[in-house]
């Protein structure tokens, strides 16, 4: 078999039969929640140890709706991109690679949204503790956090899917 190289495609072989096509996704699925999962439990375990350290008494209401927010939504991504994982076990060799795939993948973007809110949450936090004086430069430093997660986890990836369709 020939492999051909397409811009909007990873290579592939020229004659994939679909079980081929299923197991690569696969492949790459399990490669990309492999990179994305460890930041999302390590996030987690920090926001899990901040309510027990001295400095979390003298927190005020902004920074404590600030923590709030990213704790629970970092606790609902790492739920979301784990779900994968039990979801896989329990329908272990039921047939449906591509129905597990396809909610996998809805599964993780939605995961990854949670993270979005999170660490937008959290960039606001930390911005919020280093300047008590001063919400709006914290609020406007959460607000640029949110900008960039949103331009390079949304727009770009789009952009450039729209732009190889063409």
């Amino acid at each position: 078999m020939t492999e051909r190289t397409r811009d909007d495609e990873t290579p592939t072989a020229e004659h994939e039969s679909e079980k081929e096509r299923v197991d690569r996704e696969l492949i790459e699925f399990l490669n990309e929640v492999r990179v994305v999962l460890p930041g999302v439990q390590v996030l987690f375990a920090f926001l899990l140890t901040v309510p027990f350290t001295g400095a979390f008494g003298r927190v005020d209401g902004g920074a404590r709706t600030a923590y709030i927010v990213a704790f629970f939504f970092t606790a609902l991504a790492t739920a979301l991109m784990i779900t994968p994982t039990p979801l896989h076990r329990l329908q272990f060799r039921a047939g449906d690679k591509e129905g597990f795939l396809r909610t996998s993948n809805r599964l993780i973007l939605a995961g990854i949204a949670c993270l979005a809110v999170a660490m937008t949450s959290v960039v606001w936090l930390v911005a919020l503790i280093l300047w008590p004086d001063s919400p709006g430069a914290a609020s406007a430093i959460g607000f640029v956090a949110a900008g960039v997660v949103v331009v390079l986890w949304l727009v770009l990836p789009l952009v450039s899917r729209f732009s190889h369709r063409g």
